[in-house]
């Protein structure tokens, strides 16, 4: 089925084209890999998906993958070569799907950029709860999300440079608004109005921190969850300039992608959470502009958005026939 292509505000198409094309000229990202590390695990059906948010569910095996371009939700079933619509295009309103994460009870949460999150049932696809930015807050771009073990979630806002919570409370009632629990412009590079700076977010096994990282500075940031505190985390052998997504493992792997330079890269974090040290990177341009990623046992699966293809970040080009997820050995 042919998705519509949606507009976004200018605010939100100005943030995340500067974002995306900062720093480098982007041209076509051919679909065949030079690494022979990086195939194809499940195409995505659609003539417009491009993918952006993707999660695992470990009791089912199954992954869900979000479109950025029109709120569409997929499930790919373990061994099928295709994933299927999970939540149609427009489905409770939705306009994006970027962050995904399904929780420790089987709910999957799914943020829309333009406006907050919503979680669903995976059994039957039932919105459970809504939350949404305060009306009248100013330009907003609710992005990832993590959930941490007591069943609280993190949200970013890449425009507004700070992290929501939900907490488990508050999903029981069933919807408000946003509560805005860390407000990290204080420590962020200076950037200019309606400009990028949040994206990823995952938590320690343990729920002490949050690690989220500024995508244009290339910087990483811990956040104490038991003090409040917001710090920069050391990084030794490189940085995390156009960092997307992020996948934390629970011996302390931290793999990130990378997404205008075609790149992933994984880090092994201190116990503390305060330093991170490079110690792999793969670069393809198969990997066709990756937003994020997912680990499970023996590959990472990471979303080819394709963006530089007729997506937010060159609208005028033309518009890919194929959108997949890759899987990647050896990350």
């Amino acid at each position: 089925m042919r998705a519509p292509q949606k507009k976004f505000p200018p605010t939100t198409v100005l943030a995340l084209t500067t974002a995306l094309a900062a720093a480098l000229t982007l041209g076509a990202a051919p679909a065949q890999a030079t690494d022979g590390r990086i195939s194809t695990a499940f195409v995505l059906p659609g003539a417009k998906v491009y993918p952006e948010g993707i999660a695992t569910d470990p009791r089912t095996r199954a992954v869900y993958v979000g479109s950025y371009a029109d709120g569409t939700v997929y499930r790919a079933r373990p061994g099928r070569p295709e994933a299927e619509v999970f939540l149609p295009s427009g489905t409770d309103g939705r306009h994006t799907a970027n962050g995904l994460r399904v929780d420790a009870r089987g709910r999957l949460w799914v943020t829309d950029s333009t406006a907050g999150v919503s979680v669903y049932d995976t059994a039957t696809g039932a919105r459970l709860a809504h939350f949404e930015v305060a009306a009248g807050a100013p330009a907003r771009f609710v992005n990832d999300l993590a959930v941490t073990p007591d069943g609280t979630a993190y949200l970013t806002d890449s425009v507004r440079g700070v992290v929501y919570r939900v907490t488990p409370d508050q999903l029981a009632a069933g919807s408000g608004v946003l509560t805005e629990a860390y407000d990290l412009t204080p420590v962020l590079r200076p950037r200019p109005a309606g400009g990028f700076s949040l994206n990823g977010i995952v938590s320690d096994r343990a729920g002490r921190f949050l690690l989220t990282v500024d995508m244009v500075e290339g910087e990483l940031f811990r956040i104490d969850l038991r003090t409040g505190a917001v710090s920069r985390v050391a990084l030794t052998g490189g940085d995390l300039k156009a960092a997307d997504g992020l996948d934390l493992s629970p011996d302390g792997t931290l793999r990130v992608a990378h997404n205008t330079t075609n790149t992933l890269t994984r880090w092994q974090l201190s116990a503390n959470g305060t330093r991170a040290r490079l110690n792999r990177t793969i670069t393809d341009p198969s990997l066709q502009i990756p937003t994020t990623l997912a680990h499970t046992p023996g590959r990472t699966l990471v979303v080819r958005s394709q963006f530089d293809k007729g997506g937010p970040m060159s609208p005028g080009e033309g518009t890919p026939t194929t959108f997949t997820v890759a899987a990647v050995r050896g990350l």
